[in-house]
């Protein structure tokens, strides 16, 4: 499988425990707690296997940045969480670092 699929994964399902996470009440909903624990644990599984292709400095840049945006995006969302001026301006400077990333630095290929 194609290492960006993994990191897709990987990005994906730390989005959804984090969310689910927000949910469980400070661990109290257990329900949301175990699936959050499980998709923790998917995430950094799949995170592993794209560390054996991909030098773990630029994969964690790039699990950590589209991980911010797409928090973000369902805190809002999901939450009604509201982001300001600054806070548009910082994401939009790390999706340009994510792009810069993967277009143009040669130390993304292992």
């Amino acid at each position: 499988m194609n290492t960006y699929v993994f990191l897709g994964v990987a990005i994906v399902t730390e989005v959804i425990a984090t969310t689910l996470l927000r949910f469980s009440e400070g661990s109290t909903k257990l329900g949301f707690t175990l699936g959050s624990l499980a998709l923790y644990g998917v995430s950094f599984y799949m995170l592993s296997q794209v560390l054996g292709h991909m030098p773990t400095g630029i994969a964690y840049a790039i699990w950590s940045g589209v991980g911010i945006v797409l928090i973000s995006l369902a805190g809002w969302i999901f939450s009604g969480q509201k982001l300001d001026l600054p806070a548009i301006v910082g994401i939009s400077f790390i999706c340009v670092g994510v792009m810069i990333i993967n277009l143009l630095s040669k130390s993304s290929v292992h």
